[in-house]
């Protein structure tokens, strides 16, 4: 008998149908004679519904209040997901989160789980139920309902598997496993056995979409295996383990792109220590994610060009920031918000060499101009024209044989 921590994502539970079907997958693990704990997400579009329906009411609505309001979509999918479960002879209870409790810490819409109560749901366990938890959310030490970011449904899984000391943790979702691009857009795209953390991280923080990145991190630090799978085949997943059992023989496991990044100019910065961390830590203050930063000495030494990258929707805010901002002088500053953040990622790339070069001579041949490059061991990055991106993915997933 294993305990299983299985996540539902919200087009797994889209709809009455699914929520039945998904009913079904539950109960075959519990038959099995699994201990099962369920995460779920909304409904598909619930959140979005939700989150207009705020703005009707207000373009600042409370945050407080939106975290109450949003996760509402995870506590219908709950109850209906345990309803379905008692109707097919499978003990069901659902929790919401200040009922176990769920403890996060941090703000509102931007919180983190420090820790769940695992007593009153062991002991349902052990009495032969199905406990069912609703994902993305949490309550303060001020008892103050909070969520842990779009996506978090996935974070509260891989705390759950790791507070109840799981032996595994399957995340179900719409797609049968981890592929080498986004197989919407790129048909050729072929499915991943199996990943390292590292890789993985790397893919969804670039991108990928199919996991959040924080429930990586965590998966990672805990070393808890983690699978991809599909709710709607019997397909075998994408197996997500640490890096001593991949194969670095593929110098490239995945191309992953993202299309909300905007690219900041400041040309003719005065050249003096620390003037760096004049601008980039009122950026940081104000919650403004800084990526890639490249810096141009001039000839004279005097004066220095940076550019960075920033999402695409704090663009305006950072302009403002940096224009209020009286500890840095400059001549000018240029903002570009028509970029696309392309990424090759791969374990093998630290042993492979002529990596760098066939990206950058693929890139060429399809004449798309690179405007800012970063590099880390297993990922190269590059910025580059928007317009450009299906074609840049398309031909870095050719010469990197992964159609």
């Amino acid at each position: 008998m294993a305990k299983k921590v299985l996540k539902f994502g919200g087009t797994s539970v889209g709809t009455i149908d699914r929520i039945l079907h998904v009913a079904k997958i539950i109960k075959k693990e519990f038959v099995a004679g699994n201990e099962v704990i369920v995460i779920v997400s909304a409904m598909a579009g619930k959140t979005n519904e939700l989150l207009e329906q705020s703005k009707n009411i207000s373009k600042n609505f409370n945050k407080r209040e939106l975290d109450v309001l949003l996760t509402s979509g995870e506590q219908v999918t709950s109850a209906l997901l345990a309803g379905a479960l008692n109707e097919i002879g499978v003990n069901s209870k659902s929790w919401l989160n200040w009922q176990i409790p769920i403890l996060t810490e941090g703000k509102n819409t931007n919180a983190r789980i420090i820790n769940m109560n695992i007593s009153k749901i062991n002991i349902f366990l052990s009495n032969k139920g199905v406990a069912i938890i609703p994902g993305f959310q949490g309550i303060s030490k001020n008892g103050d309902i909070t969520t842990i970011g779009r996506g978090g449904s996935d974070a509260t899984a891989v705390a759950a598997a790791k507070i109840f000391n799981a032996d595994s943790c399957e995340i179900y979702t719409d797609v049968d496993g981890i592929y080498s691009s986004d197989p919407n857009k790129i048909p050729v795209a072929k499915k991943i056995d199996k990943i390292s953390y590292d890789e993985m991280l790397e893919l969804s923080s670039l991108g990928a979409k199919v996991m959040q990145p924080s429930a990586v991190q965590t998966a990672m630090m805990y070393n808890i295996p983690l699978e991809v799978k599909s709710t709607f085949t019997d397909r075998d997943g994408t197996k997500i383990f640490s890096e001593e059992s991949i194969d670095y023989s593929k110098s490239v496991t995945g191309v992953a792109y993202s299309k909300d990044d905007a690219k900041i100019t400041m040309i003719g910065v005065q050249d003096k220590p620390g003037v760096a961390a004049n601008i980039f830590e009122p950026l940081g203050k104000n919650q403004v994610n800084v990526d890639m930063v490249i810096q141009n000495i001039s000839l004279d030494q005097k004066t220095t060009d940076i550019t960075f990258t920033i999402k695409r929707d704090d663009l305006l805010k950072t302009i403002d920031i940096l224009k209020k901002n009286k500890n840095v002088k400059y001549d000018t500053m240029s903002h570009n918000n028509k970029v696309s953040k392309i990424s090759i990622v791969g374990a093998g790339m630290v042993s492979t060499p002529g990596v760098t070069y066939r990206m950058f001579r693929g890139l060429a041949d399809e004449k798309i101009n690179i405007l800012a490059i970063s590099t880390s061991e297993i990922k190269l990055s590059v910025i580059i024209n928007e317009e450009d991106t299906l074609k840049a993915v398309k031909k870095l997933h050719t010469i990197f044989d992964l159609d």
